[in-house]
């Protein structure tokens, strides 16, 4: 690939990040799934990509895909216990499979991928890594051979954009999250005062006491209160 049609290649992918940054709630979800398609047509060699996340119980999931074949492969891999894809994202480097029909170093795997779909050759890179959750970044091509060193390159560059998109997506779950728990104590903080006669400090040393002495999150005993009121 040419260095003029490469820097064209990370301004666009660059371009759908930064739309994604400005996107929240529902509509990010979306523009993940966008991402991931777009990331396709820069691995000119595949037909296929998705997104494989593992928790630290070893569920699989695909998230994002850009048809049914990601999730079929994903679904293999989780019922088999090994796969290129878990290979990426457990062990932290990049997976290349040439050929699935000599492909040695998951057989069962690679036997129900020749039954049951046309991809022949894998590339495989891990996307991120974290405390409870890893992910990789899937290419899939339906012929043998297709991915080379330059698409080793492409998609190591391709994986840090989207390893960039997926932390923008949890941050801002989390900051939902954490405005919707600051809303619901405050409204257990205000029932208490009004119930008890007590000041807002009162209040919240109440949660607290009632959250350690039942073993629940603050934000699940405001609940409680906000429900039960």
């Amino acid at each position: 690939m040419a260095v003029t049609s490469r820097n064209d290649m990370m301004r666009e992918v660059a371009d759908l990040v930064q739309n994604l940054n400005q996107r929240s709630g529902v509509a990010s979800a979306g523009a993940l799934d966008e991402l991931v398609a777009n990331l396709l047509t820069h691995m000119p060699c595949a037909q296929h990509a998705g997104v494989t996340l593992t928790t630290a119980r070893r569920e699989i999931q695909t998230p994002w895909a850009t048809d049914r074949y990601p999730a079929l492969l994903d679904d293999a891999q989780r019922r088999l216990g090994e796969g290129p894809c878990l290979a990426a994202a457990w062990e932290h480097h990049v997976v290349r499979v040439d050929d699935i029909a000599c492909e040695q170093r998951w057989p069962s795997f690679c036997r129900e991928v020749l039954a049951t779909t046309p991809i022949r050759s894998i590339l495989a890179f891990e996307l991120f890594t974290g405390q409870d959750t890893t992910g990789a970044l899937n290419f899939y091509s339906e012929s043998a051979h297709a991915f080379d060193d330059d698409s080793v390159e492409v998609g190591l560059t391709l994986a840090t954009h989207a390893a960039l998109a997926w932390h923008m997506v949890r941050r801002d779950e989390q900051f939902r999250s954490a405005l919707a728990s600051r809303d619901v104590i405050g409204q257990a903080k205000g029932m208490l005062m009004e119930r008890f006669g007590i000041d807002a400090l009162q209040a919240f040393e109440l949660l607290k006491r009632l959250s350690q002495t039942s073993n629940t999150p603050l934000a699940g005993v405001a609940q409680q209160v906000v429900n039960h009121r």
